[in-house]
């Protein structure tokens, strides 16, 4: 896995994100009703269709969590709050691991990921990435999405632990489909990166966790039938004004979103609100999951190129090493035990 630091290359050009999208009280742009903030000066790259230009190489890497932390009561933080956040979650991910070693290495993100994209001047001061509802959490699961969490538990029970069997691992255990692919999108942790490509009839984004690759047709065509399901679903975009729209169905169920069903849809919103960022804004409705919908959003920002392999278990040995331990760690317990056993 591969960690890059591939931030903003230019003082002034950080400074023009604070501006027009993260500080609220800036003051140089003008607030829009999704709370989004454009510079009036700001002219949108078109394609040759005269589309806005989305292409090029984004990251949405963020400490902002989805949902509005217990006891927080506003949308928004102070600069100082969320250096200090910053600093204490640095602080625990440097305690992880033993300085110099491998782990320590691969999974150092002061040194190589969130916070160098989280620096002073290009940092999210929302409170949640949910901006509905206003409390910035997610609606209460219904009656059906509780049934089927209690399914989903039963499942996992008779089937016994995560170590156990293979099909039992995680679905990013198994590298089948990790949560930057979406939709919705999500910060991946690391490598959240994407490639945007474009032209008249389709828009492809290329996710750097596991390099899947999301197709999506602009031309009309009409919705997928029912019976038609994949792990991302099946998208139709369309422009409305400068945002590109991206509607999501169809989906397998396999890989629910916070206990999601089969059923849900998913709303996105592409805006380029500067040459460095791009308002990701995504609504999701499931009245399998939660009796109302609600919305969330993040910045995308400009990042360098290119997206490197992701090579997830190189050459698959990851999983069979992981079972291979753990029954090497039953096998000694037991023989632990008849040793016990055998003393007394």
């Amino acid at each position: 896995m591969h960690h890059r630091s591939r931030w903003l290359s230019s003082a002034a050009s950080v400074l023009a994100v604070v501006a027009v999208w993260l500080i609220p009280a800036a003051g140089t742009g003008q607030a829009q009703s999704d709370g989004a903030s454009t510079e009036p000066s700001y002219s949108v790259p078109r394609t040759a269709d005269g589309h806005p230009d989305l292409q090029g190489f984004w990251t949405n890497q963020t400490y902002t969590p989805l949902e509005r932390p217990e006891g927080v009561d506003k949308a928004f933080y102070s600069v100082e709050e969320v250096a200090a956040i910053e600093q204490g979650r640095a602080a625990r991910e440097a305690s992880l691991t033993t300085p110099g070693t491998i782990p320590d290495v691969h999974y150092d993100f002061t040194q190589f990921g969130l916070d160098r994209s989280q620096s002073p001047f290009a940092r999210n001061l929302r409170t949640s990435l949910i901006v509905d509802p206003p409390d910035g959490r997610l609606p209460a699961v219904n009656a059906e999405g509780r049934r089927r969490a209690a399914e989903v538990a039963a499942e996992r029970e008779r089937m016994g632990g995560r170590w156990d069997a293979a099909e039992n691992n995680q679905l990013d255990d198994r590298c089948i489909i990790m949560r930057g692919a979406g939709p919705p999108m999500m910060n991946a942790g690391y490598n959240a990166n994407y490639q945007i490509v474009q032209n008249r009839d389709y828009v492809m984004i290329l996710v750097e966790m596991i390099h899947d690759a999301r197709i999506i047709p602009l031309d009309g065509r009409d919705a997928p039938p029912e019976r038609a399901r994949q792990w991302m679903g099946m998208s139709r975009g369309r422009w409305e004004g400068d945002t590109l729209v991206v509607e999501t169905t169809n989906l397998n169920g396999k890989n629910p979103f916070n206990g999601s069903s089969d059923g849900m849809r998913v709303t996105e919103r592409f805006t380029r609100v500067d040459d460095e960022t791009i308002l990701y804004r995504f609504t999701v409705d499931d009245p399998l999951t939660w009796d109302r919908s609600w919305t969330a959003e993040m910045p995308m920002r400009k990042t360098i190129g290119p997206l490197f392999e992701h090579a997830c278990h190189e050459g698959n040995y990851g999983l069979y090493n992981t079972l291979v331990g753990a029954r090497l760690e039953e096998q000694r317990a037991a023989e632990a035990a008849a040793r016990e056993e055998s003393q007394k």
